[in-house]
């Protein structure tokens, strides 16, 4: 391939099949490279990239799975199932791609998935949800959350997280130009401080963060907290992010409250949910905004040049897979089994546990076991030296506080949550 620039524009002639082509390239196009007539193309030096992420490295969750695959040890640590989906859903999958479900879907979503969607919010929530100007499909509850941010922050405004907080937060305000402003939790139950968060608040604040039940800590919010919640978002007019993906994980007997029942949080809330969490499909990506109209419109206007649609075959399945309530119905019991079977190896092995009140995971405090590490430096050695991965707790805080917990995922089959308190059984011998 050869460039030359003739004064008027680069021609690029490209050699292949025996044939040249010419394609004319504009100054206009190349205005970030600073090239006097005559120069190859091929030379020239385009501008360093300015990170907009400059902080932002590989996942924790990406480095303990890879040292887990190095070292042969059982993954406890990123929250995906080793068990397979159920057989009705993979079925529903197959005949919709047989079907010729192959193409875009529409770029809210499939109608019928989205009426099956507001059909269970109305069983689940006793709430009427417009499945046309209400919900829409994403691609996961990741895209969907980085969308909402992206809806909502311009340069400079600022959005309040609650530490230990999910890790796609706060580089998602910070991609927009926004900027994070960190509220921790109240130990040890990781209850909110809304005297704190009110106290954050600032003329420039536009968004709160919460994840109700909260990944890492599993604590959950109760009525109480709701009306917090929207006493602080109407007194300062800010919107609420509401990552609601473990919903139906939720045990003992407690209850999830979603900001969709609490009529002043609907009004300015984007409440995100997850397939993939509800039944055990991760790797499908598959999610849903619900916001008031006037919200979701500005939600769709992201959302299309994103990802524009998504997967259709997968939409088909989902929505006939919600047509029997009790594929999420039985998930708390379902869950709540898994938390019991593990809890007692990691009791004998020396740890103290927290109380996991939702989510899969289950924090646990090391200091009976290792007192001498940080979390980090525990993570990596139960991980190379025991054969059990989990996750350091100080990661979910953006001031890397270690208080001597690790969180461990339950949402695995019982031989592998069995041979993972084997594995930990050597802690205590």
């Amino acid at each position: 391939m050869a460039a030359l620039n003739t004064g008027a524009g680069y021609f690029i002639a490209a050699e292949g099949c025996g044939a040249v082509q010419q394609t004319s390239v504009h100054r206009r196009q190349l205005r970030y490279y600073d090239m006097p007539a005559n120069t190859p193309l091929a030379s020239a030096v385009p501008r360093r990239l300015t990170s907009k992420l400059p902080d932002v490295g590989t996942t924790i969750f990406t480095v303990m799975s890879q040292l887990a695959n190095e070292h042969g040890a059982i993954n406890l640590s990123q929250g995906f199932p080793d068990y397979p989906c159920h057989p009705a859903l993979l079925d529903a999958l197959a005949r919709a791609a047989h079907a010729g479900h192959n193409q875009y879907a529409p770029m809210a979503g499939l109608p019928s998935l989205r009426q099956a969607i507001a059909a269970k919010l109305q069983l689940s929530r006793g709430i009427a949800i417009d499945a046309d100007q209400e919900i829409t499909v994403t691609a996961g509850a990741t895209q969907a959350i980085f969308t909402a941010i992206t809806a909502v922050l311009h340069a400079g405004e600022e959005a309040i997280v609650l530490d230990p907080s999910y890790d796609s937060y706060a580089p998602a305000i910070a991609a927009q130009g926004g900027v994070p402003v960190r509220v921790n939790l109240r130990a040890p139950d990781y209850a909110v401080d809304w005297q704190e968060v009110e106290r954050a608040v600032t003329p420039r604040t536009r968004l709160i963060l919460i994840n109700n039940p909260n990944n890492p800590s599993t604590s959950l919010f109760s009525s109480t907290d709701l009306d917090a919640l929207a006493a602080i978002a109407e007194r300062h007019d800010l919107f609420v992010l509401a990552d609601e993906v473990y919903e139906h994980l939720v045990f003992d007997g407690l209850e999830h409250r979603s900001v969709l029942a609490h009529p002043a949080l609907r009004a300015r809330s984007f409440a995100i949910y997850s397939f993939g969490k509800t039944f055990h499909a991760t790797g499908w990506k598959i999610g849903y905004c619900v916001a008031p109209p006037d919200m979701t419109l500005e939600f769709r206007k992201i959302h299309q040049f994103l990802v524009f649609a998504v997967n259709s075959p997968a939409q088909h399945a989902l929505a006939e897979h919600l047509a029997e309530p009790g594929h999420w119905q039985t998930l708390p019991a379902f869950f709540q089994a898994k938390r019991d079977r593990l809890a007692p190896g990691l009791t004998a092995a020396g740890f103290r546990l927290l109380p996991s009140r939702g989510t899969y995971f289950q924090l646990a405090n090391f200091s009976g076991v290792r007192p001498d590490m940080s979390d980090v430096e525990f993570a990596r050695w139960l991980t190379t030296g025991h054969g059990v991965a989990c996750i350091p707790l100080s990661v979910f805080h953006a001031n890397g506080h270690d208080a001597k917990l690790v969180r461990f995922c339950f949402a695995k089959r019982d031989a592998t949550l069995d041979a993972a308190s084997a594995r930990l059984a050597s802690l205590s011998a």
